[in-house]
């Protein structure tokens, strides 16, 4: 017999420990892209998913602008952006977001978006006209968070044809939590998505929440698996809950069980692991940047190379 170990009910909320301080934003380079991003009517993950970082990226000049509207198809109970089926989308979206990744001057932007099963191709098109425009100025490098798409490999390939630098998508939690965490998503698909990204080319990035109750042999499976997928780059945080609506916290994971989660990644061969509990997987890293840096050019010829061993498919 299995033992439940879903997140009971949030009747008696875990006190937050001193580690986890999330310092409030401010400051003029924060007022100027809030404001940058509403003249345009744009939505970002940092505002919409409560990002407890969202202070200090901004303050830096950073965010994350999430496309396809501000409400999600799916549910899932650890997630505090908004429950929605429109049916709709903007196809000016992808101008408008390239001219305010401009005007914000900055030298990388990460694009995420909320889950849309409610359109034929999971938003594709327009996650791949959103990248061409931003690469369009040049000398914008552009970082994808991805959904799934349900699965369907001709809407991925889509976004993957964009060229993104890198090819982010989430697994979120551990297999055994799915039906509890995240009851629309299936963990072996996501495991393809990202082995999508990979076998293209891309420089594939996921990552995990801790503390909802999996097990670090639970973990550091699925650090397994990513790696196996392709993926070298890894992020593990602790998960807050946005509201008390949603999954209570089943532990707070100390940070120095962070540390030896990196380290474990490490060993696992991943390029990069970024490990502390508030981090999200649209975080700044000083050595993220650094392995993309020197990882694009050899991603770029590997795949120019084995595209020129693929037989044409009508030769002469």
């Amino acid at each position: 017999m299995t033992t439940d170990r879903r997140p009971a009910a949030d009747t008696h909320p875990l006190r937050k420990p001193d580690w986890i301080r999330v310092r409030a934003g401010g400051g003029p380079e924060a007022a100027r892209l809030r404001a940058l991003v509403q003249a345009h009517g744009l939505h970002t993950v940092c505002s919409e998913a409560l990002c407890p970082n969202q202070g200090r990226c901004w303050e830096h000049g950073r965010a994350t602008v999430m496309i396809l509207g501000d409400a999600c198809s799916r549910d899932c109970r650890f997630c505090g952006v908004a429950h929605a089926w429109t049916g709709r989308a903007d196809a000016d979206e992808p101008r408008r977001v390239a001219e305010a990744v401009k005007r914000m001057g900055l030298r990388e932007v990460v694009i995420t978006s909320v889950t849309r099963d409610d359109l034929p191709d999971g938003g594709a098109a327009i996650w791949a006209d959103t990248v061409r425009a931003i690469h369009a100025p040049g000398g914008i490098r552009v970082e994808v968070l991805v959904p799934d798409f349900g699965g369907r490999e001709t809407d991925i390939a889509t976004v993957i044809a964009s060229r993104p630098a890198v090819w982010g998508h989430n697994l979120e939690t551990v297999p055994s939590l799915y039906p509890s965490v995240r009851p629309q998503a299936d963990y072996r698909r996501s495991l393809r998505v990202l082995a999508m990204g990979r076998e293209a080319g891309l420089v594939a990035k996921t990552s995990l929440m801790l503390g909802l109750g999996e097990t670090r042999d639970e973990v550091l499976a699925v650090m397994r698996d990513a790696r196996d997928a392709g993926c070298r780059i890894f992020f593990l945080g602790q998960y807050l809950q946005p509201t008390r609506r949603h999954l209570p916290v089943h532990r707070y994971v100390e940070p120095d069980e962070f540390e030896a989660l990196r380290a474990d990644g490490l060993a696992l061969d991943f390029d990069v692991v970024v490990s502390a509990p508030l981090v999200r997987s649209s975080y700044h890293a000083d050595e993220q940047s650094a392995f993309v840096d020197a990882a694009l050019p050899a991603a770029g010829a590997a795949k120019e190379a084995a595209a020129s061993q693929e037989p044409e498919e009508n030769p002469p």
